[in-house]
């Protein structure tokens, strides 16, 4: 499987399994089969409801033989309610336990976005914490600190904009090695892409496929069915497999990690067997003219009224 390499020799595989939306009942069954079937890339977050679960799985794949500790890749993430420096060990900690793990190999910040540590998600505007560099900084601080405990092998940061690396950057000891964001051809975020990759920051894609099946409050009534596109649909017959795997082949060839969800041990067998499809150069041509800058994610459920927070200052974007 490709992976990327990281300065200390230790290497991500390109194609994970994620866990958002994966209900409890089904994902432990579907991390063992993911396992079995040569996924070593898992990614997972505290907020998704479901490390116990998936750590059992963990387990379990690694008390059978099938894999050890070091040959997986575990990522996961600090919520919203457990910024600022001294909460990251805490937070960080439960997780570890949640999953019965050592270590972590990635923990991200998940949103750049604080709430009162008192709730789980905010259900008013009293609860969403006004943005704050400074405090995203002392954030950045406890991810330092956690990583200089052993308690995770790499640090990193999710759905955050050049402006706000760039800030971590100049005031922060240590640089992020990862930011995971919402990437497909729909939203192909070049110039995220071009300083990501000029700074040395990996990018990992999430929603690679365009989360068709995400809560229907999250979704806009009409929004783009990216496994519906047309043009997507050309190359995949052209190629002889499905519209979902030239999306992943598509993030796998420029070297993009990405964690598309399944329960399913077909449809995980089918994402796996993305990693083998070669897509051309006119292919990408084709793929690139697709991008509308169309965010499927676009973190609407902080804005609700009197929110301190706007689109503009969640994405930097004019």
């Amino acid at each position: 499987m490709r992976s990327v390499a990281f300065a200390n020799g230790d290497r991500l595989p390109l194609l994970g399994l994620g866990t958002w939306k994966a209900a409890p009942g089904q994902v432990t069954s579907a991390v063992r089969e993911a396992i079995r079937q040569g996924y070593r890339h898992i990614d997972c977050a505290s907020i998704y409801g479901n490390e116990p679960e998936v750590g059992a799985a963990i387990r379990d794949a690694i008390a059978a033989g099938e894999v050890t500790r070091e040959e997986l890749w575990i990522t996961s993430k600090l919520w919203c309610n457990s910024h600022g420096r001294e909460n990251v060990e805490p937070a960080l900690r439960q997780t570890l336990a949640d999953l019965g793990l050592a270590w972590l190999d990635l923990y991200l910040i998940h949103w750049p976005v604080a709430i009162d540590p008192a709730v789980g998600f905010p259900t008013s505007a009293s609860e969403v914490l006004p943005p704050s560099a400074e405090r995203l900084r002392e954030t950045w601080e406890g991810m330092e600190a956690a990583l200089d405990a052993g308690l995770t092998r790499h640090i990193g940061v999710s759905n955050f904009s050049i402006c706000k690396l760039q800030d971590l950057q100049q005031h922060g000891r240590l640089k992020p090695q990862v930011n995971q964001v919402e990437l497909h051809p729909l939203l192909q975020q070049p110039d995220l892409e071009a300083f990501c990759r000029q700074q040395g920051i990996h990018l990992t894609a999430y929603s690679p496929l365009g989360s068709g099946d995400r809560p229907a409050q999250l979704k806009a009534a009409d929004e783009p069915v990216l496994l519906e596109n047309p043009v997507i649909a050309a190359i995949a017959a052209e190629h002889g497999c499905s519209a979902a795997q030239v999306l992943l082949a598509w993030h796998l060839c420029r070297g993009v990690s990405t964690i598309p969800k399944s329960v399913s041990p077909a449809r995980l067998r089918e994402n796996l067997a993305a990693a083998e499809i070669e897509l051309s150069p006119a292919d990408l041509d084709r793929i690139a003219a697709l991008d509308q800058g169309v965010r499927l994610v676009d973190g609407s459920f902080w804005l609700m009224e009197g929110s301190p927070w706007t689109l503009q200052s969640l994405w930097d974007e004019a």
